[in-house]
């Protein structure tokens, strides 16, 4: 057993991550980090595409499950690299000039966040999209790892029973779902990290923080 000295911003967050399960917890996602992917299945080839995320921020309570907040997908700004078939994308099937976000509202977290670690969780929530809000269930895998969290989730919208047109024609038929795939990391807003520091007390004040830890 050796004694490791940390700086006091990695002793902090050591300490942070076992602090955050008893309390409500303010999360910022970065959209520049996030990964919003599309497939839809057609005749002889599979479209693939991507949306930016416009901005995510989520208030997480542990104890009792209770989620909120936002994800906001940039409708307009889908791509599938195809410039007449991201026209047609935008006019004909998502009007993104009409409706130009895809809002997910959580509302609820079923089974448990490890502080640290893998957590396979399911989500309820709305989605709103083409100007209707839909009650979805998603299925999250979570890592956490030093008081963030990096969540990925995949799953299937069925847009032409949600009121959106196919883009079939005579001679390309296209599936009536798309599959989705969000993966993005959620880190502690600048609030929640200095009351957590603060509830931390004078140990988040000190200097150089020793800390005993195994060699590697």
């Amino acid at each position: 057993m050796k004694r490791v000295l940390l700086p006091r911003t990695a002793g902090a967050v050591l300490l942070l991550a076992a602090a955050l399960p008893a309390q409500e917890t303010s999360f910022d996602i970065d959209p520049a980090s996030a990964k919003v992917e599309f497939s839809l299945s057609a005749t002889l080839h599979t479209v693939h595409g991507t949306f930016p995320l416009k901005r995510g921020h989520l208030r997480f309570d542990p104890g009792t499950g209770k989620i909120s907040g936002e994800l906001v997908v940039d409708a307009a700004g889908g791509n599938t690299a195809n410039t007449s078939r991201d026209a047609n994308m935008h006019k004909s099937v998502l009007e993104s000039d009409r409706f130009p976000e895809i809002v997910f509202r959580p509302a609820r977290v079923e089974g448990k966040v490890a502080p640290e670690g893998a957590s396979q969780v399911q989500v309820h929530g709305t989605l709103d999209i083409h100007g209707a809000a839909h009650e979805v269930t998603l299925p999250v895998e979570v890592k956490a790892a030093g008081g963030q969290y990096a969540i990925a989730t995949h799953f299937a919208i069925p847009y032409v029973a949600w009121g959106m047109k196919s883009p079939s024609t005579l001679f390309l038929r296209v599936s009536d779902k798309v599959e989705l795939t969000i993966r993005a990391v959620a880190r502690m807003g600048a609030v929640a990290r200095m009351g957590a520091v603060a509830r931390l007390g004078p140990v988040a004040r000190l200097g150089p923080a020793a800390v005993s830890a195994k060699p590697l």
